[in-house]
């Protein structure tokens, strides 16, 4: 589990502007919310959330954002690729009527939630946010699994105009919902997490990792929590009393970093 198991590309498929999914095969139990590590030879290792889990095979959603991701984007189907994981702990799926949001990428990691959801008979509602609609995806694939999708886009270039973050309020004030999940930049799920008040509520969160074993300390959180171990699904009442959730994080060389 700690070394790179070497695995061959099946697929690398555009989903949107400077994003890709890239599928392989990595037989083991993986849960919604879990991350890999994935190894780019020559380049770098980095944790990425699974966006895709079968028996036998899995995937990953990235945006082109830097060298290893630049890197990876430029992959295709029979290259090679590392992978060890997975790590973390997942999503704990409770409750009748679920609402799912995510932002930017964040959708990503949150379809195979709402998947099992779907096969637990759930009702699920999912905003999918971005900034422009060349930005969105999966839009298709869940609203095949029964999921009602709503989109918003910062420009209004689709959907709803304005923050997911807004448009999750709306609905949360109807007081339907049972338990919200998310994924995105933290601001937007400080935001969201401020709106649940008595609401269950989980989110994942993301910061700079070089281990994923909860050596390093490199993704520490709050009074020592551990985003690879302790993580990366939080839930309400812990983000609470993380003082740098949704203000900072750290870079490599563990400087603060304002959101």
């Amino acid at each position: 589990m700690n070394i790179p198991a070497i695995t061959t590309i099946l697929k690398s498929s555009a989903e949107a502007t400077d994003i890709k999914t890239i599928t392989f095969r990595y037989p083991g139990a993986v849960l919604p919310g879990q991350f890999f590590m994935i190894w780019i030879p020559g380049i770098d290792e980095i944790p990425m959330s699974v966006s895709l889990i079968t028996e036998t095979i899995n995937a990953i959603t990235f945006r082109k954002i830097g060298d290893a991701t630049d890197a990876l984007y430029g992959l295709g189907k029979g290259d090679k690729i590392g992978v060890r994981g997975p790590y973390g702990n997942g999503f704990t799926i409770r409750g009748k009527r679920l609402l799912f949001v995510g932002g930017g990428t964040g959708i990503a990691m949150l379809a195979p939630a709402v998947e099992q959801a779907a096969k637990k008979k759930l009702k699920s509602t999912v905003i999918i946010g971005a900034k422009t609609k060349n930005e969105l995806f999966f839009e298709d694939r869940l609203r095949r699994i029964g999921a009602t999708v709503l989109v918003s886009t910062d420009d209004g270039s689709a959907g709803y105009k304005g923050y997911a973050s807004d448009l999750a309020k709306e609905i949360l004030k109807k007081g339907s919902i049972d338990a919200v999940y998310t994924c995105g930049p933290e601001p937007m799920m400080k935001t969201l997490l401020s709106s649940c008040k008595t609401i269950p509520f989980q989110a994942s969160l993301e910061r700079y990792m070089k281990c994923a074993l909860g050596i390093c300390g490199q993704c520490c959180v709050g009074a020592g929590l551990r985003i690879c171990v302790d993580g990366p699904i939080f839930d309400g009442a812990t983000l609470k009393k993380i003082e740098d959730f949704g203000v900072f994080q750290r870079d490599a060389a563990g400087r603060k970093i304002l959101f």
